[in-house]
C-alpha cells in the first residue's frame, strides 16, 4: 500500500506540473527578432501588424509576381521566421508572394502564445493580405504542424483559393495523447486546437502532405483529419520522411503543380490518397 501511495503521489505531482506548465511544453518560441537580411532573400519587407487585442506582430512580406498568388504562411510551434528562410525562398523563386507572421511571443512580436491569441494573429495576417490588394482568389493558406490549425480555422472563416497543410493533425489532444499517453490531455489541455471540429466547414481545395515516419505528429492523425475534410482534397504521403516535408526535392514540385492548377482553375491532380515512390538509394 505504501508503494502504491508513493506511485500515485508521484503521478499526481507530475500531472500538476504538466498542467501548470503545459504551454511551456506546447510552445517553444525564439523571442529574438531576426531581420530579413539574415534570411538572404531579396525583396523582403518587414511589417508590424496590430492585433485586435492590442499586440504588435512582426511579419515578412515578399510581393507576388504579376498574376501569381500570395502564400499566407503559418509556422510551427518552435523557432522563428528566419528558420523558414529556405521554404520562403522556394516559394518566392516560384513567383509566389509570401506573407508570414511571427506569432505573439515569437521573434520580436509582443505577448505570449495561446490558442486564442494565435487565432487573432492569423486574422491580423489575413487582414494585412487584403489591405495590400490580394483578393481571396489569390490567397493560399499554408501551415506547418501547429500552423495547420490556424490555416484551417482561417479557411473556415474566409474564402481562400486553396489550403496546403504540412504535417497536419486531428487536434492537439490527439497529438498529446500519442506523446503523453499516461495523462488525460482532454481533461487538462487548455489549447486543444480542435481542427477536427473545424475542417468540415472548409470548402477550399485542400492539399495534405505528410511524412509516413513522422514521430512528432503521427501520420495517422492527419489521415483521420483528411477523412473528415470536404472534397476536393488530396493527401500525399512521403515514404521514410519525418516531420515537415514541404521542402523535400520530391515534394515541393508537386505542391507547386497543385497550387498552380488550383489557382488557374485548371483541374488539379485528382483527389485521393497517394504515396510518393520511395527515394532511390
Amino acid at each position: 500500500m505504501k508503494l502504491l501511495t508513493l506511485i500515485f503521489a508521484f503521478y499526481a505531482f507530475v500531472l500538476v506540473v504538466v498542467t501548470v506548465f503545459q504551454r511551456r511544453l506546447q510552445y517553444f518560441p525564439d523571442p529574438n527578432i531576426a531581420r530579413p537580411a539574415a534570411a538572404a532573400i531579396e525583396g523582403v519587407e518587414e511589417l508590424r501588424l496590430a492585433t485586435q487585442d492590442g499586440e504588435t506582430l512582426v511579419a515578412w512580406h515578399i510581393p507576388a509576381r504579376e498574376g501569381r498568388p500570395i502564400i499566407l504562411y503559418f509556422h510551427g510551434n518552435g523557432g522563428s521566421l528566419v528558420d523558414r528562410a529556405f521554404r520562403f525562398r522556394l516559394l518566392a523563386e516560384s513567383g509566389y508572394g509570401v506573407l508570414a507572421v511571427s506569432y505573439r511571443g515569437y521573434g520580436g512580436s509582443s505577448g505570449s502564445p495561446s490558442e486564442a491569441g494565435l487565432m487573432r494573429d492569423g486574422e491580423a495576417l489575413y487582414r494585412a493580405a487584403r489591405a495590400r490588394g490580394y483578393a481571396d482568389g489569390r490567397i493560399v493558406l499554408m501551415g506547418e504542424s501547429l500552423g495547420t490549425s490556424l490555416a484551417i480555422f482561417l479557411a473556415r472563416a474566409h474564402e481562400p483559393a486553396a489550403v496546403v497543410l504540412d504535417s497536419a493533425y486531428l487536434s492537439a489532444i490527439d497529438v498529446a495523447a500519442a506523446h503523453y499517453w499516461m495523462f488525460p490531455p482532454r481533461l487538462f489541455l487548455k489549447d486543444q486546437y480542435r481542427t477536427d471540429l473545424a475542417i468540415g466547414e472548409v470548402h477550399a481545395p485542400l492539399l495534405f502532405i505528410h511524412g509516413d515516419k513522422d514521430f512528432i505528429v503521427p501520420v495517422e492523425s492527419a489521415r483521420r483529419l483528411f477523412e473528415l475534410a470536404n472534397e476536393p482534397k488530396t493527401f500525399i504521403a512521403v515514404p521514410l520522411a519525418g516531420h515537415l516535408v514541404l521542402d523535400l526535392p520530391d515534394v515541393f514540385p508537386r505542391v507547386r503543380e497543385w497550387i498552380d492548377a488550383t489557382i488557374s482553375c485548371r483541374a488539379p491532380p485528382r483527389s485521393g490518397l497517394f504515396t510518393l515512390p520511395a527515394a532511390k538509394t
